[in-house]
């Protein structure tokens, strides 16, 4: 009987998993099922280019996972139940269970408006392929000198901001931020991103905590008004509620709670990866919800996988940070140089280098989950089942 590998959610994190078990895993030993609801991938990074009206390459997963053994389910995930070891889904043909001896959790996190007033009436989002689409066709349909307000001074309010400008130059566009622009930055990389805003007349609002979207515009905390034609909402992400309604043990805010193999604390047959999981990085800190962060977990967790499976030693790697990567624009960029733990150093990347750079990375990575298998050792090893596979009263039914 083949071991079941169920992997949920065909991101960066899910889709380089289950290409990486393919290649560490004996193919009549396993059977490894990719479940999404989308056949193809959704470069993510990129969603402020879409919503600009830029053409993205295509990625179909039946071409990405020719010939490894992959089955990809288009179906989306309704419920987990990690007790029976089984997953709820629904597709095409209606509901369906699948049953799994080990579960990959990749579903990774969406748009998080934090509950406030008139946020998820009124704003739009750029979490997800079909919010950069909506996006594109309301920036489309704006006259010139229309206000186009975007709301956090992180790097996806950073990057959006920037390139609505540069798309859009006959557009009025504001920056709401929290606090300072780029105060997460080095000063070296706040003046540059403080250059380039100015640069692309980008209104820039400091201090400016919104509390209400309204169809016309936003209200920050101090009574501030800020018109707009169209509110972009970039506050943060929020992981999807299905992990916090099973018995799987979560943080507050309903990630997955692993170790250092990226295995579930109190599941050890569910391994969690990308923005679901909560893992600890360098200096006991949290792991950043970031590719930067799920790529490694996804190494890792498939890793682990293979040894315990295969009766190898588990390997055990740091995942640590090296740099944060900003789009600033086409023409313009800027690599934030940072410590193991995330914190911001001196040395910066900035210009058309850093734009090259960022284009570099970005383009890196989308390569390796369309190219899974590529550059690890051929061996495929055997399954000795050191992770007994569950009883047979699980299997599939419609």
């Amino acid at each position: 009987m083949q071991h079941r590998i169920v992997v949920l959610g065909a991101g960066y994190t899910g889709a380089v998993a289950a290409g990486r078990l393919a290649k560490r895993l004996h193919r009549a030993d396993v059977a490894i099922t990719l479940v999404n609801p989308e056949p193809d991938f959704v470069e993510r990074v990129r969603m402020h280019q879409l919503a600009t009206g830029q053409d993205l390459k295509a990625r179909p997963f039946d071409e990405m996972f020719a010939g490894t053994g992959v089955e990809l389910v288009l179906a989306t995930v309704t419920a987990v139940d990690a007790d029976r070891g089984t997953v709820s889904v629904t597709g095409a043909d209606g509901p369906a269970e699948l049953p799994y001896d080990t579960l990959v959790y990749a579903l990774g996190s969406r748009w998080n408006h934090g509950d406030v007033p008139g946020v998820a009436q009124f704003a739009d989002e750029l979490a997800s392929r079909p919010g950069a689409r909506r996006l594109r066709d309301r920036l489309a349909a704006l006259d010139a000198g229309a206000p186009v307000l975007v709301v956090g001074g992180g790097l996806t309010g950073v990057e959006a901001a920037t390139e609505i400008a540069e798309a859009r130059p006959d557009l009025d566009v504001r920056l709401a931020v929290r606090g300072a622009l780029g105060d997460w930055l080095s000063p070296k990389g706040r003046a540059h991103l403080c250059k380039v805003t100015d640069g692309l007349g980008i209104d820039v609002q400091e201090e400016a905590a919104v509390t209400a979207v309204a169809v016309d515009g936003a209200t920050a905390a101090d009574g501030r008004t800020l018109p707009a034609a169209v509110t972009v909402w970039t506050t943060g992400f929020a992981v999807h509620p299905i992990a916090g309604a099973t018995t799987l043990k979560t943080s507050e805010t309903g990630r997955i709670l692993v170790d250092s193999t990226m295995r579930s604390v109190s599941h050890p047959d569910v391994y969690a990866i990308g923005d679901a999981a909560l893992a600890v990085g360098p200096q006991d800190k949290p792991l950043r919800m970031s590719c930067a962060s799920g790529v490694p977990m996804a190494w890792q967790a498939a890793d682990a996988i293979a040894a315990r499976l295969t009766g190898t030693k588990v390997p055990q790697v740091s995942i640590r940070y090296y740099q944060q990567c900003v789009s600033l624009g086409r023409k313009e960029g800027l690599i934030q140089f940072v410590t193991a733990d995330d914190q911001a150093v001196d040395r910066v990347l900035t210009g058309r280098s850093a734009a090259v750079y960022k284009e570099l990375i970005c383009k890196g990575a989308a390569w390796g989950v369309a190219n899974p298998t590529v550059g690890l050792p051929t061996r495929r090893r055997r399954v000795v089942r050191a992770d007994a596979p569950r009883p047979a009263r699980t299997e599939a039914r419609a």
